[in-house]
């Protein structure tokens, strides 16, 4: 069971890692150009669409960071001779491009967060308030409208996958919190 859950891991592994670039391009002035809203400010019923927090930079960070892990991922496996992939239900590796799984990953984990985003705003939630679980598990979400159709995982790989996230967000969205880095604990 641990290495189920471990294999889960390293396989969504670079989109844990976008996720959490957006607040480091932002700390550190990665893309700074970038830094406007993607709704660019509109609202819809005097709401804001998305928010201005929800920026082109850290759509692009998301976007080069899990472009170009995943290929590095899928090399570490292979090289290592790894069968964490054959795991959960995935051994199409060498029928499939890293860079195309990465690009179309990180498109799916924007979509879950921008949706959900919109979401919050149609409630009149504010950014960083509660909004459990979708807080948490809005990426998972989105890569699997956007990664299922395509490798058509075991649905135990992504339920197994919403759980663990939900419990890894909140335990780094707070490490995040205290380094400064977040707004919000959850």
């Amino acid at each position: 069971m641990l290495y189920y859950l471990l294999s889960c891991i390293y396989f969504f592994g670079p989109a844990y890692l976008a996720n959490a670039s957006p607040p480091l391009a932002y700390k550190f002035n990665f893309l700074k150009a970038l830094g406007k809203p993607v709704d660019g400010g509109k609202t819809i019923n005097n709401k804001p669409i998305l928010g201005d927090h929800k920026t082109w930079r850290g759509v692009i960070s998301e976007i080069i960071i899990c472009t170009l892990l995943m290929p590095i991922f899928i090399y570490i496996h292979n090289f290592l001779g790894l069968d964490h992939y054959q795991t959960i239900g995935f051994n199409v590796f060498p029928q499939i491009n890293g860079f195309l799984l990465g690009f179309l990953l990180s498109i799916g984990i924007i979509f879950g967060d921008l949706f959900f985003a919109f979401i919050k705003r149609r409630l009149d939630l504010k950014p960083g308030s509660k909004f459990i679980p979708f807080d948490q598990t809005n990426y998972v979400i989105g890569a699997f409208i956007f990664i299922q159709p395509f490798l058509k995982l075991e649905i135990k790989f992504w339920l197994c996958l919403i759980i663990l996230t939900f419990f890894l967000h909140i335990f780094f969205n707070r490490a995040g919190y205290n380094m400064g880095l977040h707004n919000a604990k959850w």
